[in-house]
Formats: C-alpha cells, sequence, structure tokens
C-alpha cells in the first residue's frame, strides 16, 4: 500500500538543481525556494535485473531473448515502447499485464521519441533515446496528483519554456511525468539529479505529455493517454517500461 503522507521537498528546492528542459536539453535556470513539492510515501528500488530469470507465462510480442532476458522476473507490467526505426522519432506505446495466460496488451498509443531516434549508449546531448528495459518508480509534474499510485511530487519546477524543434511549444509537457530509471536513483522525485554514471551519460529521460514533435531523449505522449497509463501502473506489480527501435527490441 503507498502510504499518502506528504512530505515537503522545499530543502530540495532551496539548492540548485539542474533541469533538463525539454527531456535532456540545455540546463534550466536554478529552482528557487518558493517552488512546492510534496511526495507521497517512498518507492522501494527495483533491483538491477539479474543473470536468473524465471520463464513468464506467453511472450511479449516484438521482443528478442536478449531483451526479455533484461525483463526482472517480478515484474507483471511492462510499457513496451517500439521506435519505428533506429533513427526515427515517431514509435507507438503499449502497456502489458502479466496475467495466468500471458501478457495482456492494452491499446497501442502513438508516441513520439528523440529527435534522431535511439542509442545503446546514450550520452548527453546526442538527442538520441536510451534503448533498454528500466524500471519505473517515480512520477510528478506541474498539475495536481492526476490519480497514479506512484509516488507523485508536485512542483513549480515542472516548467518546459521555449520551443521544440519543430517549432511548436513546449507548454504544459511536465505536466505530468513518469521518470524513467536511467541513470537517476530510483525512489527520488523525478527533478532529482543524481546521476550515478555522472553527468555525461545523461539522464532527465521521463514518459511526459507530447508537445506535437521530437524529444530530447524522453518519450512524449497525448496527455489523455499519459493520465490513463499512470493510473494503470501498480507499483506493486513492478513496472518497466521496455524502450528502443524495434529491431534493437527484437534481438
Amino acid at each position: 500500500m503507498i502510504n499518502s503522507a506528504h512530505r515537503p521537498r522545499a530543502a530540495l528546492l532551496a539548492v540548485s538543481l539542474l533541469l533538463l528542459a525539454g527531456c535532456g536539453g540545455a540546463p534550466a535556470e536554478k529552482l528557487g525556494a518558493g517552488g512546492s513539492a510534496a511526495r507521497r510515501g517512498e518507492a522501494t528500488p527495483a533491483p538491477a535485473p539479474s543473470a536468473s530469470r524465471t520463464a513468464a507465462p506467453g511472450r511479449l510480442p516484438g521482443l528478442g531473448p536478449g531483451t526479455l532476458a533484461a525483463i526482472p522476473a517480478r515484474t507483471r507490467q511492462a510499457v513496451v515502447v517500439t521506435g519505428r526505426g533506429r533513427n526515427s522519432s515517431r514509435s507507438t506505446v503499449v502497456l502489458y499485464e502479466r496475467t495466468e495466460a500471458g501478457w495482456r496488451p492494452g491499446p497501442s498509443l502513438p508516441a513520439h521519441n528523440a529527435l534522431k531516434g535511439w542509442t545503446h549508449h546514450h550520452r548527453a546531448g546526442d538527442l538520441r533515446s536510451p534503448i533498454g528495459v528500466f524500471t519505473l518508480t517515480d512520477a510528478g509534474g506541474l498539475r495536481p496528483d492526476p490519480g497514479t499510485r506512484l509516488p507523485y511530487d508536485r512542483s513549480g519546477a515542472f516548467t518546459s519554456p521555449g520551443t521544440g524543434f519543430e517549432g511548436e511549444s513546449l507548454d504544459g509537457s511536465f505536466d505530468y511525468v513518469v521518470a524513467v530509471n536511467y541513470n537517476r536513483k530510483p525512489g527520488t522525485t523525478p527533478l532529482d539529479w543524481t546521476r550515478p554514471m555522472g553527468a555525461a551519460r545523461g539522464g532527465g529521460i521521463w514518459l511526459h505529455v507530447d508537445h506535437g514533435g521530437p524529444t530530447h531523449g524522453c518519450v512524449g505522449l497525448h496527455e489523455d493517454d499519459l493520465v490513463d497509463l499512470m493510473r494503470a501502473l501498480d507499483p506493486g506489480l513492478h513496472p518497466v517500461v521496455v524502450m528502443g527501435d524495434a529491431a534493437s527490441l527484437a534481438r
């Protein structure tokens, strides 16, 4: 059960925190103490995938043995983001839930990923989304909690000024976000700047509201689709995101 007690994050906002504008773009202005942020309880970080796996009933379509081996045995929810091509900025998102009969798919949702597509070795500023299997433990946004069971951090720091690669406004892109646990510390606000692999390997990779064009590294979904996904994600089912171009995921 998720602890509903809120804990203020004034201390976090009182320090200079680099927020990746537009998912992996240039650092935004440092945050001031006037921002408001709260966490609902603490998420338990999922362990790193181990070499031994329990065979899952059925099979996630489009995923090869290498990708399947990286999914933790206890995972019962998998958000599969399949890119159209290695260098494409368009992708499709499907939430699968594992049942006794196999993996049950949800609807297929259109999405944007990074401008230059995908990479197995993401680096800050490369304009590619990281390929891999990553746990999902934390959410947040500028607007109130839409009803997710993930710990949710509401803060005025979730701003996205400027325009995207196609001239579209980025306003509202961070109204709702789910942090992808790539090069970040699970169990913290998506705004946390901790980078276990170092800043050069990028970070700040989120599922966020689609602004109508390619991202710097994140995955953008239509707002209604993202809200539905956030409401469906259940920490007790140990959700992960499986993301990459179709050819890479099939390996």
